[in-house]
């Protein structure tokens, strides 16, 4: 049986550290290794300083197989990477010529300085028998060697830089290492909280290995990654068909869309199959609805606009809503939900209306909770409101997002023929 690789990939600078720069290497490296079937045990940052650097190489070639080092290959006295990883595996630092050159030629041609000083010197200093990464992108090789039983591939440090040459390099280089790639899918839900997801789903995925299954939550909604790791995508899709399709039923109506980032989405494929339009009239929600669909290229076919109306006047006056009805059931209210969509769709002509009204805070109205919200969506021949209790200690974007989640999750089930969702239900 083929031998499993592990890896870590160790982050050197101590802007990482001190919260100055996000480490989006690491990040973007894992999940590249995790397309070819190599798992990423650890990840580490460090910072600028030799004696940790030792150290974190020592733990590193303890524990895995392949360590994957990013930045520390400059030109400045604190580029140690290459000085310490080949201290620790015995390999002495000798001049590429070639690097040497294109060296000299860029730093010549770009208009940086007429000569080469010895500190841009020390970049193509590499270790003996390396394979090299010509850096297209920059000034400073990346490298691979095998020493020891161990894989050390070193990349430079900006990511303009890094994953341009993790990809053209690295990948191929990795490859050799494993005969498995990873697929996944990703289930998108609304409608159940993460843990509830887990709690439905505990049987299935407590006897899974490969493929495996796992819940996690985002901002107001969830998905659920099935993952298989096989020599091919066909041989992947196989294993991961009836673990989804047992995962969906279990599920239900909540199951909104596969391998989409969010229920807009699928309310803009929706829109394009049934050739379809829809409006907005927004008040605590503040317009979000609106931008969040709009933000999505090609909304023009299918959003034909809306409107903020913050404030009783304006409802009055832009959407036409009773001011004697606001007076009777107040703005945060259903009666008035059910107004500001029916009349938007009035005005403006869509097949579709979604309305918000309620309390995102800090403060309330003396009636209703922080929290509160009625949306309403109109279309041919009904109207349907829901009234949400998203909790007084939330804060306002996240009921705000919330709520124009229902909105869109509404949509959806209107346009497939879905039953509303049952809220006391779910609060």
């Amino acid at each position: 049986m083929r031998k499993e690789y592990t890896a870590e990939i160790i982050s050197i600078g101590t802007e990482l550290l001190l919260g100055q720069i996000t480490n989006t290497d690491a990040r973007d490296i894992a999940q590249r290794l995790a397309r070819i079937g190599i798992n990423v045990l650890y990840t580490t940052e460090v910072g600028d300083n030799p004696e940790r650097l030792a150290r974190c190489i020592e733990i590193a070639k303890e524990r895995v197989d392949i360590i994957i080092t990013t930045a520390g290959l400059g030109p400045t006295v604190d580029d140690l990477t290459k000085v310490l990883l080949a201290r620790s595996f015995g390999l002495e630092l000798v001049m590429d010529e070639k690097e040497k050159q294109g060296l000299y030629d860029y730093i010549t041609n770009e208009g940086y300085s007429e000569e080469m000083s010895r500190n841009n010197l020390q970049q193509a200093m590499l270790p003996e028998g390396c394979t090299v990464f010509h850096n297209y992108w920059g000034t400073a090789p990346g490298c691979a060697f095998q020493k020891d039983g161990k894989v050390v591939l070193m990349f430079p440090g900006p990511p303009k830089e890094c994953i341009p040459m993790f990809d053209r390099y690295g990948i191929p280089y990795l490859k050799q290492f494993s005969d498995e790639e990873i697929f996944s899918h990703e289930i998108r839900v609304f409608g159940t909280s993460e843990s509830a997801m887990d709690f439905m789903l505990r049987d299935l995925m407590k006897d899974l290995t490969n493929p495996s299954m796992a819940p996690y939550a985002k901002e107001a909604d969830c998905f659920l990654r099935v993952t298989a790791k096989a020599k091919s995508e066909e041989e992947a899709e196989a294993m991961m068909k009836p673990v989804i399709e047992k995962a969906v039923e279990i599920l239900g109506d909540n199951v909104y869309g596969f391998d989409i980032s969010c229920v807009e989405e699928r309310v803009f494929q929706l829109m394009g199959e049934q050739k379809k339009t829809f409006a907005t009239a927004e008040s605590c929600t503040g317009g979000d609805i609106a931008r969040r669909f709009t933000d999505m290229s090609g909304a023009s076919e299918f959003y034909v606009g809306g409107a903020v109306t913050y404030t009783d006047d304006v409802k009055a006056k832009v959407l036409g809503i009773d001011p004697e009805l606001i007076r009777e059931h107040t703005a945060v209210s259903e009666p008035v939900a059910r107004a500001m969509a029916e009349n938007i769709r009035r005005i403006t002509g869509a097949d579709y209306a979604v309305s918000t009204t309620g309390l995102a805070g800090p403060d309330g109205d003396g009636i209703h909770e922080v929290g509160t919200v009625f949306c309403g969506l109109a279309m041919e021949g009904r109207t349907e409101v829901i009234e949400l209790h998203l909790g007084a200690n939330r804060t306002r974007d996240y009921i705000r997002r919330c709520a124009g989640n229902f909105c869109f999750d509404m949509l959806r089930r209107a346009m497939t023929g879905l039953p509303m969702m049952n809220i006391t239900e779910q609060n």
